[in-house]
């Protein structure tokens, strides 16, 4: 009886050690990242990810183009204004060409027409400005494109996904769950979120390079103005 209650003690002394010992069995967690979840969007995701490069692309080589524009001479019309006043026009021009940015090939243009009328002189100038502008905001009609037709093609997503999901749950029958129907699902939401990502930073891409385009063109016209006033200004 004595060894048989000392059996029993030991056992029961052993359970909290095998407990111990056994492996925690720890409950998996799912995770997915940017990689697998654009995986789910299929195919449409291929021409929205196009366009988002493509956006990023314009809009970087845009803008060090505008940056280069927007860098002014603060000398640069006073050292004219010197040069007309001495009559050195060559000296004039040649300085227009070593500035060589928008301002400055607007300002030759209006040199190279001293001697005619000042409203041929004006429409010269404003011709070149216009030129220079026009050269600046090449471009930016595929950026706005990219803003506009990438949430187009979240939503195209969208419709061929909730097709795709009738289309399995019609197949299936009497035998519909959640994960036969979780792939057209997933078409559906990931096109629309990833569409209407690009079309804003496409959108804020576009605003910005008109914003920056704007800071250019007024001080076009602030040198233009300031130009046809030295023109008119009475010689001594």
């Amino acid at each position: 009886m004595i060894n048989l209650f000392l059996a029993v003690q030991n056992g029961i002394n052993e359970i909290p050690t095998q407990i111990t010992n056994m492996p925690l069995q720890t409950e998996q967690v799912a995770e997915m990242n940017l990689w697998d979840l654009a995986l789910k969007g299929g195919w449409i995701m291929i021409p929205i990810g196009l366009l988002l490069f493509f956006a990023i692309g314009v809009f970087i080589e845009r803008l060090i183009v505008i940056n280069r524009a927007a860098k002014e001479d603060a000398t640069f019309m006073n050292r004219i204004k010197d040069y007309i006043h001495d009559g050195k026009i060559e000296s004039a021009i040649n300085l227009c060409r070593a500035n060589n940015t928008p301002n400055s090939r607007m300002i030759e243009k209006g040199i190279s027409r001293l001697g005619r009328p000042m409203n041929d002189i004006l429409v010269a100038v404003e011709n070149v400005g216009n030129i220079e502008v026009a050269k600046l905001e090449r471009g930016f009609s595929w950026v706005a494109t990219a803003a506009a037709a990438a949430p187009m093609l979240g939503f195209l997503g969208t419709v061929t996904g909730m097709i795709r999901a009738f289309f399995d749950m019609a197949n299936a029958g009497a035998n519909v769950d959640i994960a036969l129907l979780s792939s057209g699902i997933y078409e559906a939401l990931v096109t629309t979120v990833a569409g209407l990502i690009v079309g804003i930073i496409a959108l804020l891409c576009y605003n910005y390079l008109t914003a920056q385009v704007n800071v250019v063109v007024n001080h076009l016209e602030t040198h233009s103005m300031e130009f046809m006033d030295l023109l008119n200004e009475p010689t001594n």
